[in-house]
Parts: structure tokens; sequence; C-alpha cells
């Protein structure tokens, strides 16, 4: 059964997707297509682009738009042989953060396991480029997991992002039916390897509630979560993309995402963003200097 979305919540969509006007979220579209590059606003149907565009802000998503995994909570476009990686598209991004003059550049990917090393070489290459071409840039990436190399996270995380993210996205026991070719243990254990590797580097990992998660189900999670080391937390309500995706179960209520915030605090968690529309990079540069 289709729940339908509170009143509440289409009025805070709907200003979402607005923004500040039309005027000023066409001004970033353009600038993405001038340069070509994708981002996860876009391709995953992010109900707060029209705020992010009109800030001038975006999440940028390298590799391509094409991901081999087809999540079944994800808006991305699905096939197990995507395009090749566009050996440019570092060079490009760098122009892009540094004409729309981005101080926090959170930078995603689809995931690519038709790659040797997942992806993780182009990755280093895009924080290379931004360092040497937008040095006062800081850099947030949501990595996908590489397949669970060792290797090929070692070479991201020694480029040394101020931010190395990757999202669990939701409870241990409903993982495998939300994300059936992903695998939760794998995903808890690059948090940990991360901070093992590096144990200055912050880590930023992010869950969805309202896919039928129970309250120990959420608390759970969350402690598990914090085991890893990890220090930022975003925790939102999962929408829809389309009626091909799953289902809500439930929407929650602003107060329960202010208990899980005060919860995640309280574990320990540095930083904490918890409200419905919250997704990984919202406010990534404002939660970044909080932790700072």
């Amino acid at each position: 059964m289709i729940q339908p979305t509170p009143n509440w919540l289409v009025g805070e969509i709907r200003h979402a997707k607005r923004g500040l006007g039309q005027d000023a979220v066409q001004r970033t579209t353009k600038l993405l297509d001038k340069f070509e590059l994708p981002t996860v606003c876009q391709e995953a149907r992010c109900p707060n682009r029209g705020v992010c565009f009109s800030n001038r802000t975006a999440t940028f998503m390298i590799l391509g738009d094409t991901c081999t995994r087809g999540c079944r909570f994800c808006a991305v476009k699905y096939n197990k042989f995507p395009a090749p990686v566009d050996e440019n598209e570092p060079e490009r991004l760098s122009l892009a953060i540094a004409e729309m003059d981005i101080r926090h550049a959170v930078i995603t990917s689809v995931t690519r396991d038709d790659l040797p090393d997942g992806g993780a070489g182009h990755y280093a290459k895009t924080v290379r480029t931004l360092r040497k071409n937008s040095p006062d840039t800081t850099i947030e990436l949501l990595i996908p997991d590489f397949g669970g190399s060792d290797e090929a996270l070692r070479s991201v995380v020694d480029e040394g992002p101020d931010i190395l993210a990757h999202n669990v996205d939701t409870v241990v026991r409903l993982h495998r039916k939300i994300k059936p070719r992903a695998n939760h243990d794998r995903s808890l254990t690059l948090l940990t390897r991360v901070k093992e590797m590096a144990p200055k580097m912050v880590t930023k990992s992010g869950v969805m509630l309202g896919l039928g998660e129970t309250a120990e189900d959420v608390a759970q999670e969350l402690t598990t979560l914090r085991d890893t080391g990890c220090n930022m937390l975003t925790l939102g309500q999962y929408l829809a993309p389309s009626l091909k995706h799953t289902a809500v179960v439930r929407f929650l209520e602003p107060a329960e995402f202010v208990f899980w915030g005060t919860f995640a605090r309280e574990l320990g968690f540095e930083s904490v963003a918890s409200g419905p529309l919250v997704r990984s990079s919202y406010n990534a540069s404002v939660f970044f200097k909080d932790l700072s």
C-alpha cells in the first residue's frame, strides 16, 4: 500500500525544490551542463536540489551516470556495462568548482563493479587535480565500497580528503532487501579500515528512515556505526523516487528525527544532521565547519 505523503512534508519538499527561484537554479544547471558534469542532485532526484542550486552548490557525481548495482531505493540509471571512464572528468570538475567558487566540494559516484579497482584510481586522480587547481577548497568524498578492496581504499585515503563518507543507507535487517548487490558488513569494515589507515581522517555515514525499520533496528545501527569510529552522521526520510522503487513504509514525524539526532550525539557522533529532507551532503560545508 502506498503511503500518502503528509501535507507538512509536501510543503517542505516544494519549498526545497523551488529554492531561491528558477533563475538561481537555472544558473547552476547551465554551469553544470557547460562542463558536462552530472550531479547526484539531478540523477537521484534529490528534493533539496533547488535550495542547493540556488546557493551555487551541488554534489558532483564522477565515473559517469550509470551504476552497476541498481539498489531498490535509488533513481540513478543501472546497467552492468556502463560507458568507459572519462579521463578528462577531474579537470572539468576542478574548472567547474573554481568557476562556482565552491569552498567545500562534495564528490560522489556511481558504483563501478566493472572496473578492477572500483573507480578508486579515478577518485584519487580527482582529489589530486582539485588540490592542484583549488588548494583552498575542502574535499568531501562519498565513496562506494570498491568491492571491499583494501588496496583500492588506501589509494583514496592516501590522497587525504578532508571527509571520507560511505553510506550504509539502511539498517542491517533490511540491507539485503534494499541493497541486494551490496554487503552491510563490507560497508562497516570500510569505515573501520579508514580509521586504521588514517586515524585522524573524518568519516561520515548516512541512514534513511521510513523503510520499515524498528526503533531497535535504528538504535542498533547507530551504535554499530559509532563503533567504527564514524564522526559524522546524516538521518533523513526515505522518499521513493518513483512507483517502481521500494515504497515508503512510514513517514516519521519531525519529533522522531529530533529524538534520533539526540540519540546519535549521546553515542558520541561529533556532527549529526537529522531531519525529513536531510541527505548525505545536506549543508555539508556547514556541518564540516561545526566539526572543525
